[in-house]
């Protein structure tokens, strides 16, 4: 078990390891005697963990309550939102007590957002039980539901007051869903850490608890430097400008960690073809995605594409911020001229 801490305005604890639930729950009994948690997951998870993390928590004494969602992007949606405040009112939850988030990462951001609003604030604990939202949505702080014009446009930054990482969570995980999370492993490689992306051209999962950590210590890192995402932590997302458009484009049957990887490709096409980095740098990310059974296309125009990114969070006025990539494990957010983006896409001659 490693614990891994993120020194934010409201520092917190990252416990990572294989089995290693029950020593969390123990160190949350000890900091929340007296408390009450909300199980906020959906109904997926929910019938897998909710009732054991349930039982876990209230033989150590902290009496709980459970709210389950439908699962899946189109319940990321302010009316969930509104159902939990409405179930967390219902219940007596008050400010001295916490919810849960127990799941991948929509339960975690929808919980998070709640756990901001509701009472202008209470704690809450992040539970990831995907590989996507142990690496990356459980830990900085990042909460927000979608809205008709695109994914997140809604949230806050709210950090959590502790989180576990179990990759035994992970043995009830399909295929399909831990495949989005490898995902987003690679990029943590591709922005700051040349080794780990070599390390996952290898065997992903005979080195699967090493790189959940080092991926966790990055974004503990990346957080810390810039917690409200106003400079260095926007390298966190490489691959997400395009990749948002190709989920919305396919109506999310593209998810969000293949749609990642999507864009991962066609940035690094791009900044090769503009000079920025060497033909190498996109033929790595291939073939890494290729060996971890990533699809590293998606069949529409592009300029399809950047008709639905012209929306996305990450513009200011007419410019906006997308991270280039100049080496593995070297990349930068730059600011660029709606136009000047457009142009530098089409000159990579990708199709997502």
């Amino acid at each position: 078990m490693e614990i891994i801490p993120v020194k934010t305005g409201r520092a917190y604890e990252v416990t990572v390891g294989h089995g290693c639930a029950d020593a969390f729950y123990d160190q949350l009994a000890v900091r929340h005697q007296g408390k009450r948690a909300a199980i906020v997951t959906d109904e997926t998870v929910g019938g897998l963990y909710g009732e054991s993390v349930r039982r876990a928590l209230e033989g150590r004494g902290i009496p709980c309550c459970k709210f389950a969602f439908p699962g899946g992007e189109p319940h990321k949606r302010m009316e969930t939102a509104l159902a939990i405040c409405e179930f967390l009112h219902r219940e007596g939850i008050t400010r001295s007590d916490f919810l849960v988030a127990l799941g991948g990462g929509i339960p975690g951001d929808v919980t998070g957002f709640c756990a901001a609003v509701y009472l202008r604030g209470v704690e809450y604990v992040q539970i990831p039980t995907t590989l996507l939202a142990q690496i990356d949505s459980s830990v900085g702080g990042k909460t927000a539901v979608n809205i008709d014009g695109g994914k997140n446009l809604v949230g806050c930054f709210w950090q959590p007051s502790a989180v576990l990482c179990d990759t035994a969570f992970f043995d009830t995980l399909p295929e399909e869903t831990f495949a989005d999370g490898v995902g987003e492993a690679i990029k943590y490689g591709a922005i700051r850490d040349a080794q780990l992306f070599e390390q996952m051209r290898g065997d992903f999962r005979r080195n699967l608890l090493p790189i959940v950590s080092r991926c966790i210590a990055i974004k503990a890192a990346v957080v810390e430097a810039d917690e409200r995402d106003t400079g260095e932590r926007m390298v966190l997302n490489f691959g997400h400008t395009l990749g948002h458009a190709i989920e919305k484009h396919s109506g999310f049957a593209v998810t969000h960690g293949k749609a990642v990887a999507i864009g991962m490709q066609m940035m690094a096409d791009a900044c090769a073809q503009n000079g920025l980095c060497a033909p190498e740098v996109p033929a790595a990310i291939r073939d890494c995605l290729e060996r971890n059974g990533l699809a590293w296309r998606y069949d529409a125009p592009l300029e399809e594409l950047l008709a639905i990114a012209a929306g996305d969070k990450k513009r200011a006025g007419m410019s906006i911020s997308p991270v280039l990539i100049r080496a593995i494990g070297r990349c930068e957010p730059v600011s660029m001229e709606w136009g000047a983006f457009a142009q530098f896409m089409a000159a990579g001659g990708s199709r997502a």
